[in-house]
């Protein structure tokens, strides 16, 4: 007689944005997500469907006994440095946490024979796109640290494969956004820099006017445009990512987005329209590094995993996150699945 167990997954940086929202959908999916987070960016209130270990991803010793007492079946790797400007000012810093800390997590992995990880990874690798929109195929040529040392972290992960036997799927997000639909969680980043929970903050009064860096872009009203897609949606996506692996699936990696573009002053005015409050503006140059625009071209993902966005409309985004910032707003539409 066979005995059913529950699978296990360590999700380090799970106390974070992105991960403790992927801790939600793994326990409704029938599974039990471990957090494993220094707690240095993270919350450890949002860690609400699983325990929490405390530790550094490039803590050797500590990863090795939590792979080990909590008979890990498979990784989910969130924990990382991710502010692209901070990237620039402390380079070695991004270099130590996130290419140290994918050495330190896979020699540990390995050591214990755990052999299948989701890697979240970003469109960061592929710096200013010749060509729109972004495919898998788009050469990678980062432009600042974060986005080459998360480059690196892909390279990791091939070699690992080839020479050890590894499962992975490596999963490039454009722009997180939003918050979850039934309220359980939302973004909290200190500093902020996410351009949503910016213009939110600003039309709550809760921080300055929203800062536009540059109107001159060669695109249609001059600002830049990205490719948001819901927290929700993302942390989906790696749920069918381990289905895909745990299934006998290939080696992927593969883009996260909706394959839409929002400009700075199309997000603007889809916070005046969900809210009813306007957001003041402040205007300054360009940034330094700023492509004009970054979309993604989603379908490998819906080819190979089967994942699609269930919330491709701005407008669920803000309204999932206005709360968050004392904002009313009327949430909008149902969940997928893979």
């Amino acid at each position: 007689m066979s005995i059913w167990r529950v699978e296990r997954v360590l999700v380090t940086g799970g106390a974070g944005y992105i991960g403790s929202h992927c801790c939600k959908v793994l326990t409704q999916s029938g599974r039990l997500p471990i957090a494993y987070d220094n707690l240095s960016r993270g919350h450890a209130d949002a860690v609400r469907w699983g325990p929490l270990i405390t530790g550094d991803i490039r803590d050797p010793d500590r990863l090795a006994q939590a792979l080990r007492d909590e008979r890990i079946d498979a990784v989910i790797h969130f924990a990382a440095l991710a502010y692209v400007g901070e990237s620039v000012r402390d380079p070695l810093e991004y270099y130590d946490v996130n290419v140290n800390g994918m050495r330190t997590l896979l020699d540990a992995m390995l050591e214990g024979g755990c052999k299948r990880i989701v890697f979240s990874s970003s469109c960061a690798t592929y710096g200013t796109p010749a060509h729109l929109p972004i495919t898998e195929d788009s050469a990678q040529n980062p432009i600042n640290p974060y986005g080459r040392t998360k480059l690196i972290g892909e390279w990791m992960l091939r070699d690992a494969a080839k020479a050890h036997g590894l499962r992975y799927a490596a999963l490039r997000y454009f722009n997180a956004a939003g918050a979850d639909p039934e309220g359980d969680l939302g973004e909290r980043h200190a500093p902020e820099t996410h351009l949503i929970p910016l213009a939110l903050m600003a039309a709550a009064g809760l921080g300055p006017p929203l800062q536009v860096f540059g109107t001159d872009y060669a695109t249609p009203d001059g600002t830049c445009i990205r490719d948001y897609i819901h927290v929700s949606d993302l942390a989906r996506a790696h749920l069918c990512a381990l289905d895909h692996l745990e299934g006998g699936g290939e080696n992927v990696a593969l883009n996260l987005g909706t394959g839409r573009g929002a400009s700075i002053f199309d997000v603007v005015a889809a916070v005046e329209r969900v809210t009813g409050r306007g957001v003041p503006l402040r205007f300054g140059p360009r940034r330094e590094g700023d492509p004009p625009e970054l979309t993604a071209d989603p379908t490998r993902a819906a080819e190979l995993i089967g994942f699609a966005p269930a919330y491709r409309e701005l407008d669920d985004m803000i309204a999932h996150a206005a709360p968050w910032f004392g904002l009313s707003a009327q949430n909008q539409r149902g969940v997928a699945s893979c």
